[in-house]
């Protein structure tokens, strides 16, 4: 059985978390990727899900996404392509990570 007082705590994480994602360009994340705290969310993966994942230090789901490579630390090869292109990304912070994802446009 869940625990109600749990699940209300997690919402509001949930609702904090998201009153402090905003977009960015790759340009002004770049001195938090230099520091090596810029983490991944891929596009099958909500951005805030894992936020809170992250905030809460959940272990086995944080384990499960990084070995399906749905959450990663930004690599070189990201870095050096992001910095050419100056893409947006939706980000958080949950210290002492950013957790970032790529903004879709259609």
């Amino acid at each position: 059985m869940s625990d109600p007082d749990a699940t209300k705590r997690r919402q509001a994480l949930h609702d904090e978390l998201n009153r402090q994602t905003a977009q960015i360009r790759w340009q002004e994340l770049q001195p938090h990727y230099a520091r090596g705290s810029v983490v991944v969310a891929e596009p099958g993966l909500d951005l805030l899900t894992a936020a809170v994942a992250l905030a809460e230090d959940d272990r086995a789901q944080v384990a499960a996404w990084l070995d399906s490579q749905l959450l990663h630390r930004a690599s070189e090869d990201e870095a050096r392509n992001w910095s050419r292109e100056n893409p947006l990304f939706w980000a958080v912070v949950v210290a002492p990570w950013v957790v970032i994802q790529a903004v879709v446009t259609d």
